[in-house]
């Protein structure tokens, strides 16, 4: 009886542990900082200027894990560091000085439950290569059950 309950448990316990819950990185190490400094874009509009003096010019970027929930984009000027983790290579940026805040629903600028977006942030890229050797830069948003990507990639003459 004592090993039923303790299985069930178990499985709830590990069935709530999304895909990047547990996430180690993609083993990259051999990215160089002067390869990630550039211009960055995304669909949605989103665009990041990584300059080689570590400084960054950001636009429109959401929040990361359950703060993109709260539908704020930040635009500002920050700074940016490639570090190298176990799991691999992983850029590290942040707002530290907020220009502008949109939303990406019009509902979320009228609910008044909404946080306030913050002044200052930080977010943590995941460095990776695509099938044609090209570097990427990616975190994980939403849901953790879900494993959602929000995927950066090098824009036009860059």
């Amino acid at each position: 009886m004592a090993l039923g309950i303790l299985m069930v448990v178990g499985a709830v316990l590990t069935a709530c542990a999304g895909p990047y819950q547990y996430y180690e990185g993609t083993g990259i190490h051999d990215t160089t900082a002067a390869e990630v400094a550039g211009d960055w874009g995304n669909i949605e509009g989103t665009r990041f200027v990584l300059r080689k003096d570590g400084t960054a010019l950001i636009e429109k970027l959401d929040g990361q894990g359950f703060d993109f929930d709260d539908g704020w984009r930040l635009s500002g000027t920050g700074t940016w560091r490639l570090h190298d983790d176990d799991g691999g290579q992983v850029v590290r940026l942040a707002l530290t000085t907020r220009t502008r805040v949109e939303s990406r629903s019009p509902a979320t600028t009228t609910d008044t439950s909404t946080p306030q977006p913050p002044s200052t942030y930080r977010w943590s890229f995941y460095v990776d290569r695509d099938q044609h050797d090209e570097l990427r830069l990616f975190f994980f948003y939403g849901d953790p059950d879900i494993g959602n990507t929000y995927v950066m990639t090098r824009t036009t003459g860059s």
